[in-house]
């Protein structure tokens, strides 16, 4: 059992350690970062419970909408919305590094309860499969949610809210997309490999960016100074 939480547990804390690590100004605190993580993990539960119903019930019938468009919309909207309610406005958040922190932060904390649920149910013969996919996917939508909230954190008032709802839409379209491939049975090993390549680029191009902006941010800080 320890064995088996360690191997859930563990492809989520890499992949948090390597964005938290690749901020090279000022570390964000952990225990702020820990509640987001904590938030995540506690809304997989709810999401599950919906989710449930509506399998249950029926209330989608058809397959393919209810796991690509249902799905990916209600666990990218509970993302976005723990991070509209608990942390945009927080005083910790100071500059737009921080936004893919807890977008990643979020999203790995769900992704992690997923995949110790999911473990414990399939066992370890999956842990693999579900450390390259579902979890590092999770991750990366994530990171783009956050690099939008960003964005928006320190745009100009005008533009702030088109920004905001950027963030849930850019991440629901690349979990729509995500889920889409894997309801194509006969060929979605195909078309998920080039799919994963382009979600780390581009994933990994708004970590690049994020980082630009918030050393330009740091630098103006300094100067004021």
């Amino acid at each position: 059992m320890i064995i088996l939480l360690t191997v859930a547990i563990a492809p989520g804390l890499a992949l948090f350690s390597y964005f938290y690590l690749r901020k090279q100004i000022a570390k964000d605190p952990s225990r702020t970062l820990f509640h987001t993580f904590l938030y995540g993990a506690i809304m997989t539960f709810p999401i599950m419970f919906i989710q449930h119903v509506f399998e249950e019930e029926q209330i989608i019938e058809n397959e393919f909408f209810r796991n690509a468009l249902f799905t990916s919309g209600l666990e990218e909207f509970f993302k976005w919305l723990i991070l509209i309610i608990a942390i945009y406005k927080h005083i910790e958040f100071e500059d737009a590094y921080d936004g893919i922190l807890y977008g990643a932060s979020v999203s790995l904390g769900f992704a992690t309860v997923e995949n110790i649920l999911y473990l414990f149910t399939f066992g370890l013969d999956t842990a693999f499969i579900r450390a390259l996919l579902p979890v590092s996917s999770h991750a990366l939508f994530g990171v783009v949610m956050g690099y939008y909230i960003g964005k928006a954190k320190f745009a100009t008032a005008k533009s702030q809210k088109g920004m905001l709802f950027f963030a849930f839409f850019a991440s629901f379209i690349l979990h729509f997309i995500y889920n889409g491939i894997l309801g194509v049975n006969d060929h979605s090993l195909y078309l998920i490999i080039p799919f994963m390549l382009f979600l780390w680029w581009f994933g990994l191009t708004r970590v690049k960016y994020a980082h630009t902006f918030a050393m330009q941010q740091f630098r103006k800080k300094a100067q004021v100074k």
